[in-house]
């Protein structure tokens, strides 16, 4: 299947997870087209972060597929789906203090690639080319998220914003045809918010899709083409954003929240 512009690149096909009993995602199915920017909103605990960890890896689902390019990558480990083309940031940032930003990005490199201690122990030709495309790799990288002056810097100094940024160099390390960031703009100022938001338009329009997982909603409104809703681990809405402002559904599930934490404040 083509990854071209309007064409399914990821189709999620009645994913399903639970915890102890707790139905998080409940029969979950969507698709994102190649060179699109996809919203993924919903009040907290609808399930949003847990369907990038079922669908980048780093959980096992209860039931449901999903094919990049038609390829099935369910019960594949994360690095599988990073060499197939799908990585992913998270709400908690990594970063390597003690190593430099450069190095940070090169081990995310070896983990994306799966490579083990023995490839690196031997320094073969093959790995040492490798290593040199990778460092590369992330200069220009560091450069389009505006942390290359820091290259040779501990990722240590570091703001809570640009470790943020460091985060989404290291998921583009391996050149991946989606990338899904969970909340890439919670806790950081306005300014920052608007260099994340210049930063995925620079990101798309290299024709990489995105799926972003954020509770400002202005901020998914602004920067996507589509919008998918969740409330309770079902999708309750999509569509375009001018069409989800005012829809009842979208509505309901985020006043109806804000109205339980008022009664229970």
């Amino acid at each position: 299947m083509s990854a071209a512009e309007g064409a399914a690149l990821l189709t999620v096909r009645g994913l399903t997870k639970r915890y102890f009993g707790l139905t998080a995602v409940d029969a979950l199915s969507f698709s994102v087209p190649g060179g699109r920017i996809v919203g993924l909103i919903g009040p907290n605990g609808s399930g949003k972060s847990t369907t990038l960890d079922c669908i980048s890896g780093f959980a096992r689902p209860d039931g449901g597929e999903w094919l990049l390019e038609g390829r099935n990558l369910a019960g594949l480990p994360a690095y599988r789906h990073a060499l197939a083309g799908l990585t992913r940031t998270f709400q908690d940032v990594r970063a390597y203090d003690e190593l430099t930003l450069i190095d940070n990005l090169l081990v995310a490199a070896q983990e994306h690639d799966g490579r083990g201690w023995w490839a690196a122990f031997t320094a073969s030709p093959p790995l040492r080319r490798a290593e040199a495309a990778a460092a590369a790799r992330g200069a220009e990288l560091l450069s389009l998220v505006g942390l290359d002056k820091h290259a040779d810097a501990p990722a240590a100094i570091l703001s809570y914003g640009e470790r943020k940024l460091l985060a989404i160099a290291a998921a583009l390390m391996p050149r991946p045809r989606l990338i899904m960031l969970d909340e890439p703009v919670a806790g950081v100022n306005p300014r920052m918010i608007e260099r994340v938001a210049d930063i995925i338009r620079r990101i798309n329009g290299e024709g990489i899709a995105l799926i972003i997982v954020e509770h400002n909603i202005d901020f998914i409104m602004s920067l996507c083409q589509h919008v998918i809703v969740l409330e309770q681990g079902r999708k309750i809405a999509e569509g375009a954003p001018p069409d989800l402002r005012n829809d009842p559904r979208v509505l309901a599930a985020y006043i109806g929240t804000a109205q339980t934490s008022a009664g229970n404040g």
